[in-house]
């Protein structure tokens, strides 16, 4: 399964890195990520995206989607809360479309438009459904029980019907890669 999430996370880096034509049609330098997802549209470029949780939470359980949309898998992130009763933010703009209780958890969910949805569970609010958010306003609170003894969330996030990593709108999980010192060669 872990090869499967590499391969996911190069697959992201491969999709925001892509060459530009020059003035006379020469490949120029790679594009940023920010200029990438501003071409493609419905894309959002990695780390634009801020934390639910502050301070920077631990991930207590990764993305590991499944390989067919009927068997199990973790199709999002569980991330430790500092406490339970702690404040959830809005990673990113947009408007509620769901607040109620899934099988047996507090769940909010908000649409942030480019078919984009996040969901947080257990996570109690007042908002109701059309209520608009903006990037950082409080959506919730942490309620236990997900974690077992730790508090912690489960995140969420779907374009369409296809889970995506959240940590890839918080973070950039695109490979390094190291490249030589200097220009010179050997020899």
């Amino acid at each position: 399964m872990k090869f499967r999430t590499i391969t996911a996370a190069a697959l992201l880096s491969v999709s925001a890195i892509t060459p530009s034509a020059g003035a006379a049609g020469t490949i120029g330098a790679a594009v940023t990520p920010a200029a990438a997802a501003a071409a493609a549209p419905g894309t959002t470029a990695p780390g634009t995206w801020d934390w639910p949780l502050a301070p920077r939470p631990a991930v207590l359980r990764a993305f590991d989607p499944p390989d067919k949309p009927w068997l199990s898998g973790h199709r999002g992130v569980d991330l430790q809360a500092a406490a339970d009763g702690g404040p959830v933010t809005a990673p990113e703009s947009g408007t509620v479309s769901f607040v109620g209780v899934v099988v047996d958890r507090p769940v909010i969910t908000i649409d942030h438009g480019n078919g984009l949805r996040s969901s947080f569970e257990p996570v109690e609010s007042s908002l109701a459904a059309g209520a608009v958010v903006s990037k950082g306003d409080v959506v919730g609170t942490v309620v236990q029980g997900h974690c077992a003894s730790l508090p912690c969330i489960h995140w969420g996030v779907r374009r369409g019907e296809e889970y995506l990593n959240p940590l890839s709108l918080v973070t950039d999980l695109r490979p390094s890669i190291l490249l030589p010192v200097g220009g010179g060669g050997s020899g």
